[in-house]
């Protein structure tokens, strides 16, 4: 039971979100810029940098919700699986490896990302914007997270819940729009 009132059409950060449009509009702005902007990144590593983060700070909600649009963007129902399984065995390039394994670390604590790891992931060919991005999208997931758990908010169990999330991310991305969950 969420510690405040929200929609009970709306779980999760859709209902916070709805909550209080006004600082949600500027998340959802950086978010929309993080994961839908430009970027040498395609959309689905970027959930999946969403996703080992969520997974990471053991957010149910946000874990299920951007599995599913990774699973979607990628087109692989198995890649984000295997991915939170273990990042060393999953079927991704090794600079995508090494800049989930930064994700994963800046999630929980920023300090836990050393030079070792940026080293790593440069060796692999990726830009000072990819790691900047990497880490931005593991500090603003790290928000939605302790968002969505701090304040109770409705974690749906049927999987065919974040299956329509995922498709109405990959079509809508994440600005505020008319009738935005009307699939849900």
């Amino acid at each position: 039971m969420p510690y405040i009132p929200l929609s009970e059409k709306l779980p999760g950060i859709t209902g916070l979100l709805d909550y209080r449009k006004d600082t949600a509009l500027p998340i959802r702005q950086l978010t929309q810029i993080l994961l839908r902007g430009e970027s040498t990144l395609t959309e689905g590593e970027r959930e999946l940098i969403a996703t080992v983060v969520s997974q990471g700070n053991e957010c149910k909600f946000c874990t299920a919700a951007h599995t599913a649009a990774a699973s979607i963007l990628l087109n692989d129902d198995n890649i984000a699986e295997k991915v939170k399984a273990d990042i060393d065995t999953a079927p991704v390039s090794n600079k995508m490896k090494a800049l989930l394994k930064i994700g994963q670390a800046a999630g929980r604590n920023g300090r836990l990302v050393t030079e070792e790891m940026v080293a790593a992931a440069k060796a692999e060919g990726a830009t000072d914007m990819e790691l900047h991005d990497t880490v931005l999208i593991a500090a603003l997931f790290s928000l939605y997270n302790r968002y969505v758990d701090g304040l109770a908010s409705v974690t749906p169990a049927d999987p065919a819940f974040y299956n329509r999330l995922g498709n109405i991310l990959k079509d809508k991305g994440y600005l505020p729009s008319e009738n935005r969950y009307a699939e849900l």
